[in-house]
C-alpha cells in the first residue's frame, strides 16, 4: 500500500515520542502497538484519502468570452445562444468576472440606443452609431460586493452586433523621465479599421478593372455611360444585344463595387440579420463576404431577364422586354461609377464622422435604385403610355416592388 508523505509524517512523530518515552518494556511495546493502530486508520481513511486527491476548482475567467447567452420564455432560463440553430435576438447576456480594482477593458461597435446592463441595472446607452471602449470595473453598480456579474447587451430595435464584444487592451503607461529617449524613436502608426487593407486592395483592382475596360473596349464603354445622350444615341444602344462580354464584365465590377460597400457600410457597425440568415459568414471573413455579396447582386442583376420574361408574358408585354432589361442594365451601370467614390468617403471619414457615412452611404445607394426605376419607367412611358392601368400595374410587379425588397435589405436594415 501507498502510503502519503503527510500521514507517514505523522506516524514518524508518534513512533518517535514513543522511542524516547521512559518507562518499563511493557509501556514501550504498548505504545508501539498503539502507534501501529494510529498509521493503519490513517492509511485506511477514506476522508484523507478523497482530500488528498481532490481537483482544484477551475480559474474564474478574467474577460469577455465568445459564448453568448439568451433567455428562453418557455424554460425561463439563459440557454447557450448557437448562430446556426437559435434566430437572432435582441438582448444577450454573458456571465463576467469582475475583480475589485482591477479594470474590465472591452471594446465594441454599437448602434445609436444600443444598451448594456450589469445584474439587471443601466450602466450605459449608445448616444449615436460608433465604435466605443468601455471598462465595466468603473460602472459596476454601487453597493456591488460579488465578483460575478451578469452582462446583458440589448437594442429596442434591432439584433445587436454581440460578435464585435471584445477585450480591450490595456492603455499604454505615460512616458516618464526614464523614457525621454522612447520618445524620439519611430513610434507605431494607429490602427484604423480591421478590414481597410483589404477594402483599398478591392478598391485598387475595382479601378484597374474599370481602367482596362475602357481602354480595351473605348467605342462600347462610351456608349454605355454616355446617358443623357441624344435620342438617337439612346436608340442604338437599346436596339443593340444586351448579353455581351463588355456588359457582362461592367456586371461584375459593378457587383464587386456594390458588394464591397455593402460589406464596408455593414461591417461591425450595421448588420444584415437577413442576408445573416441566408449565409452563414464569420465577420472576420472580409474577403469571402466581399465576394459573396457580388456573386448575389451579379445573379440579381442577370436573372432579372428571367423574371422580366416570366411577368412579360403574363401581363401580355413580351415586346417591352427587352428595351426594359436594356435600360436597366445600363442605367445601373452608370450609377456604379459613383460606388467607389462613396468607398473612398467611408475609408476617409469613418473613423471620424461613422453617422455621416453611414447616412450618404445609404443616400447614394437610394439614389441609385430610385434614378433606375426612374429611367427606366421614362423608356416604357416612350414607348406605351404608362397612364394604362394595366402597364402600370406591369411596372409596379417588376421594378417597384424589387425596388422595396432592396431598399429594405440594403438600407432599412431595422
Amino acid at each position: 500500500m501507498r502510503c502519503s508523505p503527510s500521514r507517514c509524517c505523522s506516524v514518524y512523530s508518534l513512533a518517535r515520542i514513543v522511542a524516547v518515552a521512559p518507562g518499563s518494556g511493557w509501556l514501550r511495546k504498548a505504545c508501539c502497538w498503539l502507534a501501529g493502530v494510529v498509521g493503519l486508520l490513517l492509511s485506511l481513511s477514506p476522508a484523507a484519502g478523497a482530500a488528498e486527491y481532490r481537483p482544484l476548482p477551475p480559474a474564474a475567467p478574467t474577460g469577455l468570452g465568445s459564448d453568448w447567452l439568451i433567455h428562453t420564455p418557455a424554460s425561463n432560463k439563459l440557454v447557450l445562444y448557437l448562430p446556426g440553430y437559435h434566430a437572432p435576438a435582441r438582448a444577450y447576456y454573458q456571465w463576467v468576472n469582475i475583480r475589485p480594482g482591477q479594470p474590465f477593458r472591452i471594446t465594441f461597435a454599437a448602434r445609436q440606443q444600443l444598451t448594456l446592463f450589469l445584474d439587471n441595472q443601466l450602466v450605459f446607452r449608445a448616444p449615436s452609431t460608433a465604435n466605443y471602449t468601455l471598462d465595466l470595473a468603473t460602472l459596476l453598480p454601487a453597493g456591488s460586493k460579488s465578483t460575478t456579474h451578469l452582462l446583458c447587451v440589448w437594442h429596442p430595435e434591432q439584433s445587436p452586433n454581440y460578435a464585435s464584444f471584445a477585450n480591450a487592451a490595456a492603455p499604454e503607461p505615460k512616458a516618464g523621465r526614464t523614457q525621454g529617449a522612447a520618445r524620439w524613436q519611430p513610434q507605431p502608426r494607429l490602427a484604423g479599421h480591421e478590414g481597410e487593407n483589404i477594402f483599398l486592395c478591392f478598391l485598387l483592382l475595382i479601378g484597374l478593372l474599370y481602367g482596362a475596360i475602357r481602354t480595351i473596349y473605348r467605342p462600347g464603354f462610351a456608349r454605355i455611360y454616355e446617358l443623357w445622350s441624344n435620342t438617337a444615341g439612346e436608340q442604338n444602344f437599346l436596339s443593340r444585344p444586351t448579353i455581351t462580354w463588355l456588359n457582362l464584365l461592367l456586371v461584375l465590377i459593378f457587383s464587386l463595387s456594390l458588394g464591397l460597400l455593402i460589406v464596408a457600410i455593414h461591417t461591425n457597425v450595421q448588420s444584415l440579420v437577413i442576408l445573416r440568415r441566408l449565409f452563414a459568414i464569420s465577420e472576420s471573413g472580409l474577403v469571402l463576404r466581399v465576394l459573396t455579396y457580388a456573386v448575389v447582386v451579379a445573379s440579381f442583376v442577370l436573372a432579372k431577364v428571367v423574371y422580366l420574361s416570366l411577368m412579360g408574358y403574363i401581363f401580355n408585354v413580351s415586346s417591352l422586354v427587352l428595351v426594359q432589361y436594356r435600360e436597366f442594365v445600363r442605367s445601373l451601370l452608370f450609377m456604379g461609377l459613383f460606388l467607389p467614390i462613396v468607398m473612398l468617403l467611408y475609408l476617409v471619414l469613418n473613423q471620424t464622422w461613422p453617422e455621416g457615412v453611414l447616412l450618404v452611404s445609404n443616400g447614394v445607394v437610394s439614389l441609385m435604385l430610385l434614378a433606375t426605376v426612374f429611367r427606366v419607367a421614362r423608356t416604357l412611358h416612350r414607348r406605351t403610355s404608362l397612364l394604362n392601368l394595366h402597364l402600370f400595374s406591369y411596372l409596379c410587379t417588376t421594378e417597384i416592388i424589387p425596388l422595396t425588397v432592396l431598399l429594405k435589405l440594403l438600407v432599412i436594415t431595422s
